[in-house]
């Protein structure tokens, strides 16, 4: 399959799905978790940070640091590849009705809803919210430039914690059921900007193709999804989308 193809089958398809990975938003200047332990955090361990047993050891310290990323993500703008996700949303909506398009993101950083897409199913949570520890609510974080955590639960008062999943922990399941319902129904799936090597997420192109869904990745780099796929385009999520948007539009 070359790009002229799967553009063809982009541009026809009537369900279409998507899957973005830290490659997307990298393009804002947002850098991935291992990258923004820099610093004083370069000492620590992913596992010293983003683990409940390390919430429950030093809350402050796993506080201090995701406040730290809140700021950096809402410094950030929404780039060309956000945008492009959010006009091929609009358009798969307007030619084929609700369903026709899902967004499925493993990023937390709430920048797909910032360029305009509806709200996409965030397997790894999102770090624009606190949850409280006692009764599940869910509200966003004060403005980042006034923010002292920990944030107070506005309906029972408790200590909120940062509203992502860690190491060691599920899933949301109803999040991740709707995810795998997306890849089953997809004519095509794009997999954008992700390493496909973390779990389950990674395994959610293989439900698209055994079902005899398209399967379109892209990343700069070689995956181990890069075999399997239908059709892999070695870009960044700007120059690939841009390209498969380009090549599928119908001439004027």
């Amino acid at each position: 399959m070359n790009l002229s193809e799967a553009a063809s089958l982009l541009h026809s398809a009537r369900r279409v799905v998507v899957m973005t990975g830290a490659g997307v938003s990298a393009e804002s200047g947002i850098p991935t978790f291992r990258d923004a332990q820099t610093g004083h955090w370069a000492r620590f361990k992913p596992e010293d940070l983003a683990s409940p047993e390390a919430y429950w050891r030093d809350p402050e310290m796993v506080w201090d640091w995701y406040a730290g990323r809140y700021r950096d993500v809402m410094a950030a703008t929404p780039n060309r590849g956000h945008t492009l996700l959010a006009e091929l949303e609009r358009r798969k909506l307007a030619e084929h009705g609700e369903g026709a398009f899902t967004l499925v993101t493993q990023n937390v950083d709430g920048l797909h809803l910032r360029a305009g897409s509806r709200p996409p199913l965030e397997l790894h949570g999102n770090l624009t919210h606190g949850r409280c520890e006692t009764c599940e609510h869910l509200q966003p974080l004060p403005k980042a430039d006034s923010f002292t955590p920990p944030p107070t639960c506005e309906v029972c008062g408790g200590r909120m914690r940062p509203n992502v999943v860690w190491f060691g922990e599920m899933l949301p399941e109803d999040v991740l059921e709707d995810a795998q319902f997306a890849f089953e129904r997809a004519e095509v799936a794009l997999v954008i900007g992700t390493s496909s090597q973390v779990y389950p997420a990674a395994a959610l192109a293989d439900v698209a193709l055994h079902r005899g869904g398209t399967v379109i990745e892209i990343n700069p780099d070689t995956t181990p999804l890069t075999r399997r796929a239908s059709f892999s385009l070695r870009a960044t999520a700007i120059e690939g989308l841009a390209a498969l948007m380009a090549e599928s539009s119908e001439p004027e």
